[in-house]
Parts: C-alpha cells; sequence; structure tokens
C-alpha cells in the first residue's frame, strides 16, 4: 500500500487526488495540505470531496502533514513549491510534483531538493501527453526543413500562467528535435508588421476560456500539406492518473530528478 499526501489539496486537482485516493485500495491517505489561513484548514477532508469521514484534516503544517507518507503529490500555486521543497528535504518523502509556472528560483529549489529525494516533476502527468511529447521530438526532427513550427494551446478561465507549461514543454522537445534553443527562436502571439516569419522560429498561442481542461495542438506547416499533432483532456481525471501512477513509480527509487517519461519508460 502507497502512503500518500496531498499538497494543494484543496484545490481542483488536489480535490480529485484526494477522491481518488479514498477510491483506491492501493492507496492510503496520510495528509491533506493547503496554504494557512485556507478556508478549510482544520475540516476532515473526506467530508470537504464529498465522503465520509477520513480522520485526515486539511492542515497547513506540511512536515506533520508529510508524518508517515511515502510520497507527496503536488498541484499547489507555485509560491508554495520552495517551502515544500524544504520540508520535503527533511522528510525525504518521494515528491510528484505538477505545478506549473514555476520562477528560476523556483525550479532551482526543485532541482536541489532532487539531491537529497526522489522527484517525479512534470509539465503535464497526462499519460497520452507524455507519448505526444516523444512524438513531436521525433517529427520535428523527420520534418525538420521547411516544415513552420506553431504550438496552440487552450485552457479554463481561471489558469493563471500562460503559455502553459505543457505547450512550453512541446516547444522545448520540438526545438531539441530541431538542434535549437528554445529561448532563442520561441515568439508568444503576433501583431502588427512583424516582416515575414523567420525559418528557426516556434510561435506560441494561448487561449483561455471556459472549463478547457487542456487542448494543446502541435503544427508542423509545410508547403502544399499541414501535419497536426494534437492531445485533448476532457477532464482533469487524465491528470490524476498519470500522477498517481507516478506516485506508484516513485516510492522506493534513489535521490533524482525523474520525468513522466521515465515513469513510463519512453526512454
Amino acid at each position: 500500500m502507497i502512503r500518500v499526501a496531498i499538497l494543494g489539496a484543496g484545490g481542483r486537482m488536489g480535490r480529485l487526488l484526494v477522491q481518488q485516493v479514498l477510491a483506491e485500495s492501493e492507496f492510503r491517505l496520510m495528509g491533506a495540505v493547503e496554504r494557512p489561513g485556507h478556508p478549510w484548514e482544520g475540516r476532515d477532508i473526506g467530508l470537504l470531496v464529498g465522503g465520509g469521514e477520513t480522520g485526515v484534516f486539511l492542515k497547513s503544517d506540511l512536515v506533520g502533514a508529510l508524518e508517515g507518507a511515502d510520497v507527496a503529490v503536488d498541484f499547489s500555486d507555485h509560491r508554495a513549491v520552495a517551502a515544500h521543497a524544504k520540508g520535503l528535504r527533511e522528510t525525504g518523502t518521494a515528491w510528484v510534483l505538477g505545478t506549473t509556472g514555476l520562477t528560476a528560483e523556483e525550479q532551482a529549489a526543485v532541482r536541489e531538493t532532487s539531491c537529497r529525494i526522489p522527484v517525479v516533476w512534470g509539465a503535464n502527468m497526462s499519460l497520452g501527453m507524455n507519448v505526444l511529447l516523444r512524438l513531436v521530438r521525433w517529427a520535428a526532427a523527420l520534418l525538420n526543413e521547411g516544415y513552420d513550427l506553431e504550438i496552440v494551446e487552450m485552457h479554463h478561465r481561471h489558469k493563471k500562467d500562460a503559455p502553459s507549461g505543457t505547450a512550453l514543454a512541446l516547444g522545448r522537445v520540438a526545438a531539441e528535435g530541431r538542434g535549437w534553443a528554445l529561448d532563442q527562436v520561441a515568439v508568444h502571439g503576433r501583431m502588427g508588421e512583424g516582416g515575414e516569419r523567420p525559418v528557426e522560429q516556434i510561435g506560441f498561442h494561448a487561449l483561455r476560456g471556459g472549463d478547457v481542461a487542456g487542448d494543446h495542438t502541435v503544427v508542423l506547416a509545410g508547403e502544399g500539406e499541414r501535419l497536426e499533432l494534437t492531445h485533448r483532456a476532457s477532464s482533469r481525471e487524465a491528470f490524476v492518473r498519470g500522477a498517481l501512477r507516478a506516485a506508484v513509480w516513485v516510492v522506493g527509487k534513489p535521490a533524482g530528478l525523474y520525468g513522466m517519461a521515465d515513469v513510463l519508460g519512453l526512454h
């Protein structure tokens, strides 16, 4: 049995994770964490997600909530990541991190923590998306000449960062497939008279509205044809399944920084 703590348990993803952990006999919920002053703090997390009492209460005390846990699954706000990294280093708990929009300092904290504990860090925990990442790298390399790369993504109106972490990950693997440095070729939206599109460029376009869980399309546009590689998440359950698969995989692994490609054996 895998003993799990959920960080960011009061959020949309956190609540779904709590529900799934409680529903599956493979897991045992050990802790639920939210920011100090959260309106649900101190209440039984089972009742808050529409189930029965669990004896697990929503806490802001990270180290206390991690007691006895094998792994922490974290979809909290990026501003909590540095503090979570510190607490996880103290307890030695494995970490599955799906938070996007991390600053350079927050990313550095994750990497530092991976020297002490095993960390699975992914911009998107969906199994299908991680297969798409591999396909995009391959397609970008094969269609290297004469095919322009554009990435379009859409998410719900509440998403705070743009472009999405997944869109950036798709751009990164596409750039790697062509031997480019993403920060040198990325363009975020276009307006006005910018001139002709250069060959070495990857365009990012972010749409926001409604309740879209996550749509991503990579376009490779050539003369006379266009290849579009698309992943559509119809609900956040796809991310929950991937995150819990990563939680099972990471327990017992040596310290290090891993991705969903490691979890799926795609290397």
